[in-house]
């Protein structure tokens, strides 16, 4: 069995980049030592661009709900970037920040906004591995085994059952379908790829990859 410190150096960049802000973010917000109306998305119009960043990374207070989130992005995060994205770093990085883009979107319809998008991308991350990875059999907390095709709709029920809110996961799902449409399903009716990775985000994948490494 693998250390923790042997299971965290062997996850892949960007999965380990952003589960690690996650968690640091949340931390700091726990202990007082960051208050979460300074990292909070007021709007996509706002000035303190910074909060168009910082949102994505707290997943609420410590919690059961907290712990699930993180486990979704070492499990679902990690194999979608060593399955269908290997050695496709720098598409991995782009379907993220697709992703972040469309919920910052999608938030500014005021039904939708939430100060706080972390868990919406976990969400489209979980939506994404699921149609990756239909066929797949997912035990739910030991209570059903289900196909991974119907595991982020089951997930929002759980949450509407336990009384969580169900917008940040809806937003993740609608984020997620409309990476998955425009860069799989679309192509394959015959359509042209509409979404290809921009040239920018390599180099930066070769930055990340060099600042983790050290």
């Amino acid at each position: 069995m693998s250390s923790p410190a042997e299971f965290y150096n062997s996850l892949p960049p960007i999965t380990k980049a952003y589960g690690t802000a996650c968690l640091l973010v949340t931390v700091a917000v726990q202990i007082g030592l960051l208050h979460p109306g300074l990292i909070a998305y007021l709007s996509i119009f706002d000035f303190q661009v910074w909060r168009l960043i910082t949102n994505f990374f707290f997943l609420g207070k410590f919690s059961i709900n907290f712990g699930i989130r993180l486990l979704m992005i070492a499990r679902y995060g990690v194999q979608l970037e060593n399955g269908p994205f290997q050695r496709r770093t720098a598409d991995f990085l782009w379907m993220i920040l697709f992703g972040a883009l469309s919920l910052l979107v999608i938030s500014a319809i005021p039904y939708f906004w939430s100060p706080f998008l972390g868990v919406s991308l976990v969400f489209m991350l979980l939506y994404v591995w699921s149609r990756e990875f239909p066929n797949a059999n997912i035990n739910l907390y030991g209570l059903v085994t289900l196909k991974a095709f119907y595991l982020p709709w089951a997930m929002l029920c759980l949450d509407v059952i336990f009384g969580s809110p169900i917008v940040p996961d809806f937003l993740g799902i609608i984020a997620g379908h409309l990476y998955y449409f425009l860069t799989v399903l679309h192509p394959l009716a015959g359509g042209k790829s509409m979404l290809k990775t921009p040239a920018l985000m390599y180099p930066c994948v070769c930055l990340s990859s060099v600042i983790l490494h050290f």
